[in-house]
């Protein structure tokens, strides 16, 4: 089923570079695809037009290819070219977002509806665009054939898992062209390597165990589902391995990988945790050496082994059970560390039926008990979807009823002697004139409480990957919060909503200080201090503290007081800081109009609100004003010979945007030399930096925020840089 390409004289003469290969039989890496559909076109309703993406193989420097379509009469072929390509050639015959993709024959509109409609009576097929092969100095690329489409399509495969996709919209888009079982998300071909290596597991399970016989080791022939430590469960354990690389292969080996032009190499579908529509698809070669190829996965696996248990002491081991959260009492007299499902999380068991239906083919004989239902099961699954549970608000009372029983469970059974601490990832998204705060979070606060909990303490903890889809080039969540959780005392007083302000105001300054100031903690390690896309959430933690130790915070008129209010109120407390008055008009100014311009009544006014004044914020230089207008300088505006010692009136303001300015023309040295030209304002600096953090994220505005979070991030560095400049309090003479 996987024919190499033998490069003939007829090949030669079409392309000059495929004569260093004049004779060869060329092992092929991938074949590329394109979905096709009947011309919507009646004068060409005979002909499946291609419908493609792009018609670029390979965009690397010097090595670029690309499909060429030769339209003849009636009908078209696909002729692979190599050099630089036509800018038609980017887009292939799509037609914009809206209007889908373009006839090849006659132009016509192929919009996305025709399409779905053709995929849901069966119409839709798939049409070779060229073949991708293993060259001497790279890869070879080649125009199809039909020898090499007709094989592709011989293929008869004994087995598919025909388990329909399930109904979730948001992550599997296939089912609205037609693909609406798990089997059809993969060619022939591919069914029938899957296949064939899956049951292929239970043959090397056996030869594995022969082979631990015949080395000398024991068995008694108990198996690996009922504790066994003998050949037999040695061999099982393999075969559960070799069951994982198959379902690596599964990832790279369906018709939903795209084709990547600069890697030139097959992309796996779970890119991100959805299955995507894929109109061209590139079908690797399973028994090649390449990228999609079953040694390439057991290097892999073999690698990862290596890595992972080289240091490991033969006595340490772990314990993995199944259960539902809500019901389970594996916990019992346990120290619990857990990180818990998310209100609008992934919907990770609609998706792993995608491995599921291979694995239980492969493992089922081993884990009966694991593998005994044909899905996933989904039921209980704490994830707030609309689709499975009704709608929005039945998704919502569902997760907050089983979340609840989850972290009951937790209080219940934890060993008494010992915190709880729970992961909570999130990000705050709801921004309101009374505050900021995050449906997800604050149902999670709230079961978290009504389980019996209090908050003890809060950990903002790095724990993901900046390198990740989500986290590139954004703003995106850097860290957990982590909450260190104590039963709350059976009689927990409660108190008035100004009581609990009160205290806010009395712990939380303390609070906020250690946070961006870094501390040193009770065995003298030093605390680094807290970036600013973490403050908002960190800074939760003692406020939270304060709320969850009483049984309830009541409202003036008697009702208790929500989360969310009270995750508003903690907010709002970032907002407080105290600066001198020119950068409390910039704060504010700010906050209104951003970088733009604005008028100078509306100026006037706020400047005389601070107790400052246009013209002196002008002579500050930290705006512009004239003609009626006033704006802020942005720190690339501010001048680059400014020397705080000569300047009557340096805002904080002023100081953190030259600090920022020289921070990144000269990096941690040159703005660690300012600083201790400024070491009088270095603490406002900090604070005005996680302050104006807070206010950017809120807004929406990444690229301002990015700025702010990059300077505090790179705080000790510029304070080491500092410490060895030698110009905290520099002196300079005048020449009289």
């Amino acid at each position: 089923l996987y024919p190499k390409v033998l490069i003939t004289a007829d090949m030669v003469a079409e392309r000059p570079d495929l004569a260093p290969y004049l004779g060869d039989e060329l092992t092929v890496i991938a074949w590329l695809w394109a979905r096709t559909v009947k011309s919507p076109n009646p004068a060409f309703s005979h002909v499946a037009v291609p419908l493609a993406s792009t018609f670029i193989l390979s965009s690397k420097a010097g090595k670029e290819a690309y499909v060429e379509p030769v339209v003849s009469g009636d009908s078209y072929q696909f002729t692979v070219k190599v050099g630089q390509p036509p800018e038609s050639a980017k887009g292939g015959t799509t037609a914009g977002k809206r209007a889908a993709f373009l006839c090849l024959m006659s132009g016509s509109p192929v919009d996305y509806k025709y399409i779905r409609s053709e995929g849901s009576v069966g119409r839709m097929g798939q049409r070779l665009m060229a073949i991708v092969a293993d060259g001497k100095k790279g890869r070879v690329y080649l125009s199809p054939s039909e020898q090499q489409a007709n094989v592709a399509r011989e293929a008869k495969p004994e087995w598919s898992p025909e388990m329909l996709l399930p109904n979730n919209p948001r992550d599997f888009k296939t089912p609205n062209y037609g693909l609406d079982k798990f089997g059809d998300l993969f060619t022939p071909r591919q069914l029938v390597a899957l296949t064939t290596f899956s049951d292929l597991v239970g043959e090397a399970i056996e030869r594995c165990r022969q082979d631990a016989l015949s080395g000398g080791m024991s068995d008694n022939g108990i198996g690996l589902d009922a504790g066994g430590t003998g050949a037999t469960a040695y061999a099982q354990a393999v075969g559960v391995y070799l069951g994982f690389a198959t379902n690596k292969m599964a990832d790279l080996g369906n018709s939903l990988c795209r084709w990547e032009p600069v890697a030139q190499c097959p992309r796996q579908l779970f890119g991100r945790q959805a299955i995507p529509m894929i109109w061209d698809f590139a079908e690797s070669n399973p028994i090649g050496d390449r990228s999609g190829g079953w040694s390439v996965f057991i290097d892999g696996l073999t690698k990862a082994f290596s890595g992972c248990f080289d240091n490991v002491e033969s006595h340490w081991y772990g314990l993995v059970q199944q259960a539902d959260a809500q019901t389970q009492t594996i916990s019992r007299n346990k120290v619990i560390s857990s990180d818990p499902p998310y209100y609008d999380n992934i919907g990770y068991a609609d998706l792993s039926d995608f491995f599921y239906v291979w694995l239980r083919k492969s493992l089922r004989p081993i884990f009966p008990g694991l593998y005994a239902t044909m899905a996933v099961p989904k039921a209980e699954e704490l994830v707030a979807t609309p689709y499975r549970h009704g709608g929005k608000e039945g998704a919502e009372a569902f997760f907050l009823d089983g979340m609840g029983k989850a972290i009951h469970q937790l209080a219940e059974q934890a060993h008494p002697a010992f915190p709880v601490t729970i992961y909570y990832a999130f990000k705050q998204s709801e921004t309101k004139a009374d505050g900021t705060s995050s449906a997800g979070w604050e149902t999670f606060l709230q079961a978290v409480i009504d389980a019996g909990f209090a908050i003890n303490g809060t950990w903002p903890m790095r724990t993901e990957n900046s390198s990740r889809m989500i986290a590139s080039g954004t703003n995106a969540l850097a860290s957990s919060v982590v909450l260190v959780c104590n039963k709350r005392v059976a009689n927990a007083d409660s108190i008035s909503r100004r009581q609990f302000i009160r205290e806010l105001n009395r712990v939380l300054p303390e609070a906020l200080d250690e946070m961006t100031q870094g501390s040193i903690d009770a065995l003298g390690i030093s605390q680094s201090a807290v970036a600013p896309v973490d403050l908002s959430q960190a800074i939760i933690g003692p406020g939270m503290g304060i709320f969850s130790k009483y049984s309830a915070v009541l409202e003036a008129d008697g009702s208790k007081m929500s989360v969310k209010t009270a995750l508003q109120l903690i907010n709002r407390f970032l907002a407080e800081d105290d600066f001198d008055n020119d950068t409390q008009f910039c704060l504010h100014w700010f906050e209104q109009q951003g970088w733009r311009v604005g008028k100078f009544g509306e100026a006037d006014v706020l400047a005389r609100a601070k107790g400052t004044s246009v013209a002196g914020l002008q002579e500050a230089g930290v705006i512009s004003s004239g003609q009626g207008e006033v704006q802020l300088l942005k720190w690339i505006e501010l001048p680059t010979d400014w020397a705080p010692e000569r300047d009557n009136r340096t805002p904080v303001w002023e100081g953190l945007h030259q600090l920022i300015r020289i921070l990144n023309s000269e990096g941690a040295s040159g703005a660690g030399a300012m600083l201790g030209r400024l070491s009088d304002k270095s603490d406002a600096i900090r604070s005005l930096a996680y302050r104006l953090y807070t206010l950017c994220e809120r807004k929406g505005w990444a690229q301002e925020a990015r700025a702010y979070n990059e300077l505090v991030t790179a705080w000790d560095a510029i304070q080491s840089a500092m410490a060895n400049s030698g110009q905290v309090g520099e002196s300079y003479s005048l020449d009289l």
